[in-house]
């Protein structure tokens, strides 16, 4: 089984496929024509596909041709939802593929959902050769939404008719490593997040006369500030705490002083005693402001994703997987945890496994300042999307029990 070789004839079609998937993204728990898509891809593959009833899920279930008595299952996730961000163009880019709806691939689901599609295509040619089933997660809603709880609570780690033994997940990156490199690490890899919602409530009034209301936009100015101070005075830079206010919103007319004032932040902690902390820090801080500034505040401080946590077994033998696949040299261990959060987290939490982290950075860009997830401007190389379905297929190969090399 020459896996690398074999995902290297599909690259034409796996681009064509994220090409079509990056035309249309889709955003949030409902992705109807992204689903199709993964339908029609999958389509004459022997492959037992359900759908999920809470969101647009694809769950195949693979059945090696090898039985035994106590088979082993390795589930593999790609997710496919895409962004709420409006794709930027330069004069270099082919407009044939890139979206025109509002929404992006900022963060490369099309990648995923494109190699996922390669890996169940590859272990499907191999079908005889497993001694275990495999279960392909083809994931709405990442992106904020929970798709990977909703999927958990229709029973996607049980698709195969046991629980999975392993799960895994692999992620492209538009900056931080070059091209084609692996990194991850074992414990903990990704912070947990929580959403920051905070309404200031005051008096509205004129705005030439602001002595005479109560101005929520300033005391909540001054939350934001004060929240910066906060994370600097009360957590251990060594255990560190992000809070970023992304959305702040306030009034109708530059001389209205309005009667409300809203922001929302992210937050974001790699330990489980932080998480307790920011409970009392949050309020303490916000409410102190209020207080000063004679408002009254509505706060919401509400957790989301958990912290990834990687099995360290399942590090190494990921790690060994894409050595062998790829090159000794394409496998890097991360020295320390990414302050991104995912919510594969909650499948990690029930199935030991492990979520690896790929570089697809253009060539010709420097992986430190070219434009990173999320970014209008990202961009991914499609020359990844092979060595994506190869790994993806080479870690079901390795934990089912087949005679075959893995190895190109």
């Amino acid at each position: 089984m020459d896996l690398l070789d074999d995902a290297r004839s599909l690259h034409p079609d796996l681009v064509r496929l994220r090409r079509a998937l990056h035309r249309e993204p889709e955003v949030g728990l409902v992705l109807p024509r992204t689903q199709e898509r993964v339908l029609e891809a999958l389509a004459g593959l022997p492959l037992e596909i359900s759908t999920g009833d809470a969101a647009t899920s694809v769950t195949a279930v693979l059945r090696g041709g090898r039985r035994t008595t106590s088979p082993t299952t390795v589930l593999l996730r790609g997710d496919m939802d895409a962004l709420p961000v409006t794709e930027e163009r330069s004069g270099t880019d082919a407009d044939d593929h890139l979206a025109t709806n509002g929404a992006m691939h900022a963060c490369g689901h099309d990648l995923h959902t494109a190699a996922l599609v390669g890996a169940a295509r590859l272990l499907s040619g191999h079908r005889d050769t497993l001694t275990g089933d495999v279960v392909f997660m083809f994931q709405p809603g990442e992106e904020g939404w929970d798709g990977a709880g909703t999927m958990i609570t229709e029973g996607v780690l049980d698709a195969a008719g046991r629980r999975a033994d392993h799960a895994y997940a692999l992620h492209v990156f538009s900056n931080l490593v070059p091209s084609g490199l692996v990194a991850s690490r074992p414990g903990t890899l990704l912070s947990a997040s929580h959403g920051l919602e905070v309404t200031v409530r005051g008096a509205g009034g004129h705005g030439s006369t602001p002595h005479t209301a109560k101005d929520p936009v300033v005391a909540a100015a001054e939350m934001i500030t004060a929240l910066q101070t906060m994370v600097t005075r009360t957590f251990d830079v060594f255990d560190p705490v992000v809070v970023t206010v992304g959305v702040v919103s306030a009034g109708t007319a530059r001389n209205v002083i309005p009667d409300t004032a809203r922001f929302s932040a992210t937050v974001r902690r790699f330990s489980e005693a932080n998480e307790a902390r920011l409970a009392t820090a949050i309020p303490r801080v916000l409410e102190g402001v209020a207080a000063a500034h004679g408002v009254d505040v509505d706060i919401a401080f509400t957790g989301e994703y958990p912290l990834t946590v990687n099995d360290a077994a399942e590090v190494d033998y990921a790690s060994g997987v894409v050595r062998e696949l790829l090159g000794e040299e394409r496998y890097l261990e991360a020295p320390t945890p990414v302050n991104g959060s995912e919510d594969f987290s909650r499948v990690l939490q029930a199935v030991p496994g492990a979520f690896l982290g790929l570089g697809a950075c253009l060539p010709g860009l420097d992986p430190a300042t070219a434009p990173m997830n999320h970014s209008p401007r990202a961009r991914f190389d499609e020359a990844v999307l092979p060595d994506a379905a190869a790994i993806y297929a080479g870690l079901a190969v390795g934990r089912l029990g087949t005679d075959a090399a893995v190895r190109a």
